[in-house]
């Protein structure tokens, strides 16, 4: 083996390091963000209904 396949090897090793790496950040920090999210959401006022309004009409 050349000195620059050995090279090419531990360049494209590298590269996938890196790239899992900033996988794995991403998914935390998207995990941390729909955590937050969740978090607002249970304490957030109830909305009211946008069609329904506070009466239902009903006939029968």
């Amino acid at each position: 083996m050349d000195v620059s396949s050995i090279m090419g090897k531990q360049v494209a090793e590298l590269q996938h390091t890196l790239s899992m790496n900033l996988l794995k950040s991403q998914m935390a920090t998207q995990t941390a963000q729909v955590t937050v999210m969740m978090k607002e959401m249970q304490v957030s006022q109830p909305v009211p209904h946008p069609s329904k309004g506070l009466m239902v009409d009903v006939k029968g």
